[in-house]
């Protein structure tokens, strides 16, 4: 069972950040003892809090995300985190090319936690500018990785 879980995007500023704070605020309701972390697989934003709109748009559902800064994806994480969940194809693409090949992380897509939905990666609100769909998406893979963790 993972116990250590980093969520990775583009540039770590809506999606992986959100993500972080959904499943640390839905693991802590549920009693479930995680690492989480969140990082990007580019530098744009390295040190930067998460993006304002998707701040808001998360504090509207109850999650704080303020205290999050950017980070990047680094070699070391594939030995620190037992699971590693890209927000799309691209990102899962990047990550398995800079895996170590020794590493034990387990790398899937987060949407593979949400199967119902039928969709394929979390739309990056950033360019979409829908922030409450990608907060919708990302709350149902939250849900569902969780329920997987407590079987």
């Amino acid at each position: 069972m993972a116990q250590s879980i980093l969520f990775v995007c583009l540039g770590n500023i809506c999606r992986s950040p959100s993500a972080e704070g959904v499943l640390r605020h839905m693991a802590e309701v549920r009693g479930h003892a995680l690492e989480i972390d969140s990082a990007g697989t580019g530098d744009w934003h390295v040190g930067d809090p998460p993006y304002g709109p998707m701040q808001q748009a998360a504090r509207a559902r109850g999650y704080d995300l303020s205290r999050l800064r950017a980070r990047q994806v680094s070699r070391a994480d594939f030995d620190r985190f037992d699971l590693i969940l890209a927000m799309d194809g691209s990102n899962l693409a990047h990550l398995e090319h800079l895996r170590p090949g020794a590493s034990r992380a387990e790398l899937r897509l987060f949407t593979d936690y949400a199967p119902e939905t039928g969709a394929s990666e979390v739309p990056d609100p950033y360019y979409t500018r829908d922030f409450d769909g990608a907060l919708d998406l990302i709350e149902r893979a939250a849900r569902g990785l969780l329920d997987q963790l407590g079987e």
